[in-house]
C-alpha cells in the first residue's frame, strides 16, 4: 500500500488505494502541472485500465500489455456474453489469429427471405472454395481474447465498475472505484479505456452523450438433430414489418443449438412481440427445439457524440461501432479495441511517457475515422432506403438476387476492403435498383388500395 508521501511523486504512486489513501491524494492533482511535451516517467510505466473484456476490451488490453504499458482489464461477468449472431469476416481469424477449433460452423450459404416469403440464395453460387463465414459463440471468443491478454502481461480482474472519477490535472491519475466480492476497491491509472458496452459507465464519467439504442433479442433453441443438420452450414435472415420495423430477425447455426433472433430500434417495446412472429416465420423449421437461453442486450446505432476526451478513450459499443443494415459489430469490436491500445503504445514511447487528449485523437479518433467513417454512412444510408417498409424490404430480397451484387457484399464484408467496382456492372445495378424500388412501391401502393 502506497504512503500518501509516495503518492506526491508522480513516478512513485500505486496503482492500488483505499479511500483513506485516495483522499490524501488530492494534494497530488494540486500540484501536478501540465507540460507542453508529455513528460517521462521515470521508475514506472504507464498505466491503463480497460473497463469490459469482451472483442474491444480484450484486444486493447492485449495491445497494450504486449507494448510495455501496464495494464488492468475489468470485466464484472466473465462468464455470460451479449446476445449476438456470432458471424466474423473470414479476414479476422488471420487478422487477429483466430483458432480454427473457436468456430462453430463455416456457413457457406445463406438465406435471406423477404416479407412475402421470396427467398434468395446469398453465396451458394458466389462464394469460392476456401470462403465461408465463420459463426462462432460469444461466450468462447470472449473467454479466449480475455486469456490471450492475460498471457501476454494484463492483469485481468472480475469486478464491477461503480464509478470512474475524472482528475482535474492533465496528469494526475483517474480513480477507477469498483467492487469484488461485495468490497469496494480503488483503482488509479493514467489512461482509461471504455469498451463496456452500449450502457458504458466510462462514457457517463466524461459525458460523452447518449445515442439511440436497438435492442437484439434472441432465443438459443436445441434442436433435433435432423432440423439441426438442415443449417449445419446454412444462415437464413428474416425481413418485415412482422419480426422487425427497422432491422431484421435471423436462425444462425452454433455448435449444437440455432440463435434465433431480432433486433429493433424504434419498436423495443415490443421486442417480444416481434419475436414469436419471428419464430413463427420459422416454425417449421425449428417444430420439437427446446429453449436452453433466452438473452437481450441494447445495441448502439450510431457513434457518439464525444468517444476521446482528456485521457479517456471509448472503443467497440461503448463508442457506438455497430453498422447499420447489418448489425456487424464483432470486427469492429475487436478492431477499434487493438487500434487504440496500439495508439496508446505509440503516443507513450512504450509506456515511457504520459499522453494527453491530443495523442489520442491523432493516433487513435483519426485513423478510425478515415478508415471506417464513410463506410458506416453507406451502410446507414442503406438500412434507411431498404428497411423503410416492406415494398423497400421486397426490393432488398430481389437485388440479393444479383450475382454482381452477391460478390461486391462478400469482397467487402469478408476481407474488410472496399470492392473494386466494374463500372458498366455498376451502372447496370443504379438502373436495376431505381426499377426495383419503384416497381415494389407501385405495388404496395395498388395493394392498400385493394384492402379497402
Amino acid at each position: 500500500m502506497a504512503s500518501s508521501s509516495s503518492l506526491l511523486s508522480q513516478t512513485t504512486f500505486s496503482p492500488f488505494l483505499t479511500n483513506k489513501t485516495r483522499k490524501s491524494s488530492h494534494c497530488f492533482s494540486l500540484i501536478t502541472t501540465a507540460s507542453i511535451t508529455n513528460p517521462s516517467l521515470p521508475g514506472r510505466r504507464l498505466r491503463a485500465a480497460v473497463i469490459g473484456g469482451g472483442p474491444a476490451g480484450s484486444s486493447a488490453a492485449e495491445a497494450l500489455a504486449t507494448g510495455g504499458i501496464e495494464t488492468f482489464l475489468i470485466e464484472r461477468s466473465p462468464w455470460t456474453a451479449k446476445p449476438c449472431g456470432g458471424a466474423i469476416p473470414l479476414c479476422m481469424l488471420e487478422e487477429f489469429s483466430i483458432p480454427l477449433h473457436l468456430i462453430d460452423r463455416h456457413v457457406t450459404k445463406m438465406k435471406i427471405i423477404s416479407p412475402s416469403n421470396l427467398t434468395v440464395d446469398f453465396g451458394s453460387k458466389t462464394l469460392k472454395p476456401h470462403e465461408s463465414i465463420p459463426m462462432l459463440r460469444r461466450e468462447v471468443l470472449d473467454s479466449f481474447l480475455r486469456s490471450r491478454a492475460e498471457s501476454c502481461g494484463a492483469q485481468v480482474i472480475h469486478g464491477l465498475v461503480t464509478d470512474v472519477e475524472v482528475p482535474s490535472s492533465h496528469t494526475a491519475p483517474y480513480f477507477i472505484h469498483h467492487t469484488i466480492d461485495n468490497t469496494r476497491k480503488t483503482l488509479a491509472v493514467d489512461v482509461v479505456i471504455g469498451a463496456d458496452g452500449a450502457n458504458s459507465r466510462v462514457a457517463k464519467s466524461i459525458k460523452a452523450g447518449n445515442y439511440r439504442c436497438a435492442i437484439a433479442f434472441q432465443e438459443r433453441i436445441k434442436l433435433p438433430d435432423h432440423k439441426m443438420d438442415y443449417y449445419k452450414d446454412l444462415a437464413e435472415m428474416y425481413v418485415g414489418n412482422d419480426v422487425s420495423p427497422d432491422f431484421y430477425g435471423w436462425v444462425f447455426p452454433k455448435c449444437d443449438h440455432v440463435a434465433v433472433g431480432t433486433g429493433t430500434v424504434c419498436g423495443k417495446r415490443d421486442i417480444k412481440g416481434y419475436q414469436r412472429r419471428m419464430r413463427e416465420r420459422v416454425k417449421h423449421k425449428i417444430n420439437g427445439g427446446k429453449v436452453i437461453k433466452v438473452e437481450a442486450h441494447p445495441i448502439p446505432e450510431h457513434p457518439r457524440p464525444m468517444r476521446v476526451l482528456g485521457r479517456v478513450a471509448l472503443v467497440g459499443d461503448a463508442a457506438g461501432y455497430v453498422t447499420k443494415c447489418s448489425g456487424e459489430g464483432i470486427y469492429f469490436a475487436a478492431k477499434s479495441g487493438r487500434m487504440c491500445g496500439e495508439a496508446i503504445v505509440k503516443a507513450s514511447e512504450g509506456g515511457e511517457k504520459m499522453i494527453n487528449e491530443d495523442d489520442l485523437k491523432r493516433e487513435y479518433l483519426k485513423v478510425w475515422d478515415d478508415n471506417y467513417k464513410t463506410t458506416f454512412r453507406f451502410l446507414d444510408i442503406l438500412q434507411s432506403v431498404f428497411y423503410a417498409n416492406n415494398a423497400s424490404r421486397e426490393a432488398l430480397v430481389e437485388l440479393c438476387g444479383d450475382e454482381y451484387v452477391q460478390r461486391m457484399t462478400f469482397d467487402s464484408y469478408l476481407y474488410k476492403t472496399l470492392a473494386q467496382p466494374n463500372a458498366i456492372e455498376h451502372v447496370k445495378l443504379l438502373f436495376k435498383t431505381v426499377g426495383t424500388l419503384m416497381r415494389s412501391n407501385i405495388l404496395r401502393r395498388e395493394m392498400e388500395i385493394f384492402k379497402f
